[in-house]
């Protein structure tokens, strides 16, 4: 049996002096890339200060038995690996932290938070040019974790979209509890502009 897949659109809305090449700046891209990450942890921010250390540790049965703090430690964790790489050349995913406290106490998650929004802000957008390595296990085998090379602006981008695929349980297990979420928390930004170009917006 042959599965048809659907064809991917190919630029829609681009003109063909907007495709990105190689030789052309990134500045304007990197610094939305950077604008995104604020954006993503200062949703975390406004998440943490209206939550409990009850709210923010409940392990919902239903979602894994995972908890909110669980998920946003995950968060935290690849972006302090990239703050990390950013200085050293190694985005080293395998050596996160896991630090319990940020998973527990919502107080000290948002304290870590607020440091790395700093530290966000300082960031030149020319630093994502920057090559790295960066390692991660993906295989249950044992062995070595892959290397490979790339980039901080790819690597940023990365921990954009897996926050917000983490930020989406955190919505579910939110939800369970009645918590009030910021607005779009969790849906990804092209689901959003899509929907407003569908409704007419």
């Amino acid at each position: 049996m042959t599965i048809s897949l659907p064809i991917p659109p190919s630029f829609d809305g681009y003109s063909q002096e907007t495709i990105p090449t190689w030789d052309q700046p990134t500045t304007a891209s990197h610094s939305r890339v950077i604008a995104a990450a604020i954006d993503l942890l200062s949703q975390g921010e406004s998440l943490l200060t209206s939550l409990d250390a009850k709210a923010y540790g409940l392990r919902a049965e239903a979602v894994f038995n995972a908890s909110i703090g669980g998920h946003y430690r995950h968060c935290l964790d690849h972006f302090s690996c990239l703050m990390h790489g950013t200085s050293t050349g190694l985005v080293d995913y395998d050596h996160r932290e896991r630090d319990r406290r940020l998973e527990q106490d919502p107080s000290y998650a948002l304290r870590a938070t607020r440091e790395l929004l700093l530290e966000l802000r300082g960031i030149d957008p020319e630093v994502l040019n920057d090559a790295v390595v960066a390692r991660c296990e993906v295989s249950y085998e044992p062995g070595n974790s892959p290397v490979t090379k790339s980039s901080l602006g790819r690597e940023w981008v990365y921990a954009i979209a897996h926050g917000i695929h983490h930020y989406a349980m955190i919505s579910v297990i939110a939800r369970l509890q009645n918590v009030v979420l910021p607005e779009n928390f969790g849906v990804a930004p092209s689901t959003v502009a899509h929907n407003k170009g569908t409704s007419g917006n």
